[in-house]
């Protein structure tokens, strides 16, 4: 393919303190492409994706999204963060939603304040992606009348009603038991099919294989493999990869 990627990483580290949790990452994300990033706990995954939208800045590397281009040892401006951040949605294991406000409104207020629409305008939009995700009926409700699973399916109309370019998801499901799950993961699995580019944190193997188009493993802060997803899982090439899998599937 000889466009330009969505996502760029080139050289990413960060440390905290002493302890380096990312150490030379490069990646590179196509337009529509879904990526699962797989791992043991501390492996540095969730900390890249919170550098992909400069939650985490890293140390040092470059960040590419779209048009936007930032180096980790330059302090980025507040104009090249909002260039940056409205092109990524995110969707974390906690669904963080404003107890205190309806679903409509959760949905709704981060549209007025971060692109200026109307109230009227964002409603109508946030009732379009609270359909999509087959919420329409909880729009009144407040977040504490939904399932877990409900909830975190409020968070992903959210995000998708600021109009993302690429979507970021840190282990969307790890909070949710198995059914729950399901309902999260077929609401991923429509974003995947309509072409929204997609990196997504898993533990979820079978999401991993059948909808991903790449899988990377990562141990140590590094990327210890990375390919087409059915290869890496069904016939990883490194020890540890090995290791980690064969504990995944004899659990």
């Amino acid at each position: 393919m000889n466009e330009r990627p969505v996502i760029q990483l080139e050289k990413i580290s960060k440390s905290y303190g002493t302890f380096k949790v990312l150490s030379d990452v490069d990646l590179s994300v196509a337009a529509g492409e879904v990526l699962a990033i797989i791992g043991s706990s501390g492996s540095g995954k969730s900390t890249l994706l919170r550098c992909i939208n400069y939650l985490e800045p890293p140390d040092t590397g470059i960040v590419t999204v779209g048009d936007t281009r930032l180096d980790g040892e330059i302090p980025p401006t507040r104009q090249q963060l909002y260039a940056l951040r409205k092109n990524i949605g995110m969707v974390f294991q906690s669904f963080n939603l404003f107890p205190h406000m309806s679903v409509l409104r959760n949905v709704s207020l981060a549209q007025e304040r971060t692109l200026g629409r109307s109230r009227k305008e964002a409603d109508a939009i946030s009732l379009d992606f609270l359909n999509r995700v087959g919420l329409a009926e909880k729009a009144h409700e407040y977040p504490a009348r939904c399932s877990g699973g409900q909830q975190q399916r409020i968070a992903i109309a959210r995000a998708l009603a600021l109009g993302p370019n690429v979507m970021l998801f840190d282990e969307p499901t790890s909070a949710l038991d198995p059914e729950l799950g399901l309902e999260v993961l077929a609401v991923m699995r429509e974003l995947a099919e309509s072409g929204m580019t997609m990196i997504v944190v898993t533990h979820e193997m079978s999401f991993a294989g059948n909808v991903s188009d790449h899988v990377m493993f990562m141990a140590d802060g590094k990327v210890v493999e990375y390919g087409n997803s059915k290869e890496v899982l069904g016939n990883p090439q490194t020890p540890r990869a090995k290791r980690f899998l064969r504990a995944v599937n004899e659990r």
